[in-house]
């Protein structure tokens, strides 16, 4: 066996029926008992957070982020090539089916991000040089191990955000932007990867306020003008609309013949190929977001958490379900194409020549935003794991300025060298997805009762259900008594 096929197989181990069972039992249990919080409150949610992008801030806070700006951050980081090539290529592999199957971890997954971004601002902390953070880390380090005084929490927290640090293996996007650049036109995919990571090593060393701002400015712009282009799609193929839905949910159940293997083996990669793509597009479950809107400016943790869940509908329900549509209704999946060349397949079908050059500009701007958040969540998570060094971890911020993007170019080079397509990628970055899920998802579990507690007390706040308790606080730094759990099972002061 070649270490190519490995790979291969250690996805569809790693993504077996087990995982994915799990962290749908996960997200059903979070949702009903939650009562659909997400859509029940639907109105409340929106009116919270997109339509009212100004929140409470004061000079007071300068530790502090905007929400808007976490928003961004983290759905740059969300809204990535998962969302073009990682859906062809799901698509490409398990059929049809995988769309049906994406929508259902995203589903669950609007409450699951309210959970891990609620949890990571309620246990932020603030650290030496006046900045705040939260982080999936922290909840179990100072919720399982502090407040909870249970051992494994803080190995937990370790284990996780070593897992998270070995994502930085899949590139970041750099081999899609040179793939739709080789696809569309003519490109050397190894020398387009090598000047677009040029581009990010220039924005990183404008810093993390250069992101930032960015961010708040391409996010919405890349959003809008995708969708309008997928949704054009759709109206020039309104005739083919009802057929692609029925292949959807016929593929979910029954496989399609384009899989290959017997029925309940293409059903089995449709679900796998669907849930992990979900996962790694909206991000839900896996613990990377609360490393950015752990540093939030918000009156409430769970506030914030209406910004991870309306990330959630955003990046899969809309972004990753036109893109798939798109692909669908021109009938381009059944090329034998995948990744972003499929992608560009589908828009060349639709518009001509001018599809291919829309989707390379929307590839370059999707990726952008993946690649700059991820750098800031890779050092989110090294400050993290060095936090007692503060030596050590100052030269390994430095070093990984340039570790980065010659992580993304050698990752790029594995699949162009190795004659493979953008499976092989995909194929990389879903192994990676699956091991902090798994350890996030045990996290979640146990920091359940904190987490409905949260939610009743903002439901008392803000929604006038139930009773406010005024000796309740908001976020563990403000209670006397969790913190002394804290400080007595950790040793912090």
């Amino acid at each position: 066996m070649s270490f190519i096929d490995f790979l291969y197989q250690l996805d569809s181990w790693v993504w077996g029926m087990p995982l994915i069972v799990a962290v749908m039992i996960l997200g059903a249990y979070y949702m009903i008992r939650g009562k659909f919080f997400p859509f029940v409150h639907f109105g409340h949610t929106w009116k919270n957070t997109i339509l009212e992008k100004s929140d409470q801030t004061s000079a007071d806070d300068s530790g502090k982020i905007s929400p808007f700006r976490a928003f961004c951050l983290a759905l740059g980081g969300a809204v990535g090539m998962a969302n073009i090539s990682g859906v062809a290529t799901s698509i490409a592999v398990g059929g049809p089916g995988a769309i049906f199957w994406m929508w259902v971890w995203a589903f669950f997954g609007m409450m699951v991000k309210i959970v891990e971004t609620s949890l990571g601002l309620y246990y932020r902390r603030k650290g030496p040089d006046g900045k705040y953070s939260g982080s999936a880390m922290d909840y179990m380090e100072r919720g399982i191990s502090g407040e909870m005084g249970l051992k494994f929490g803080k190995p937990l927290a370790i284990l996780f955000a070593i897992s998270l640090l070995l994502m930085v293996l899949q590139g970041s996007g750099a081999y899609t932007v040179g793939e739709t650049m080789s696809a569309t036109f003519g490109l050397n995919l190894m020398a387009v990867v090598v000047v677009y990571v040029l581009f990010i090593v220039y924005l990183i060393f404008r810093g993390e306020n250069t992101i930032g701002r960015v961010a708040e400015k391409i996010v919405p712009f890349m959003c809008g003008v995708y969708l309008l282009g997928t949704v054009v799609i759709l109206i020039l193929n309104a005739g083919n609309i009802p057929g692609m839905f029925a292949d959807i949910f016929k593929g979910a159940f029954t496989g399609t013949a384009a899989a290959g293997g017997f029925a309940g083996s293409a059903v089995a990669t449709a679900i796998r190929q669907g849930g992990s793509r979900s996962v790694y597009s909206n991000e839900a479950g896996n613990g990377t977001s609360p490393l950015i809107h752990g540093s939030a400016n918000t009156v409430h943790p769970v506030r914030q958490g209406l910004w991870g869940s309306v990330e959630v509908f955003c990046d899969t329900l809309i972004v990753c379900t036109c893109s798939g549509l798109a692909i669908l209704i021109t009938n381009t999946w059944t090329s034998g194409e995948s990744g972003a060349t499929l992608g560009v397949l589908a828009f060349t079908a639709a518009y001509g020549s001018f599809g291919k050059y829309f989707l390379g500009i929307m590839t370059i701007l999707f990726a952008f935003t993946t690649s700059t958040t991820w750098y800031l969540f890779y050092q989110n998570i090294l400050s993290y794991l060095l936090k007692k060094w503060p030596a050590v971890l100052k030269a390994v911020h430095k070093a990984f300025t340039v570790v980065f993007p010659l992580i993304m170019v050698s990752n790029a080079a594995l699949v162009y060298y190795s004659d493979s397509d953008a499976t092989l990628f995909w194929t990389i970055v879903s192994i990676f997805t699956a091991f902090p899920l798994f350890i996030n998802a045990i996290a979640l579990f146990v920091l359940r009762k904190k987490f409905w507690t949260l939610l009743d007390d903002y439901k008392a706040r803000y929604l006038g259900i139930g009773q406010v308790d005024p000796s309740f606080y908001v976020f563990a730094e403000d209670d006397p008594e969790v913190i002394a759990k804290i400080n007595q099972n950790l040793g912090e002061s």
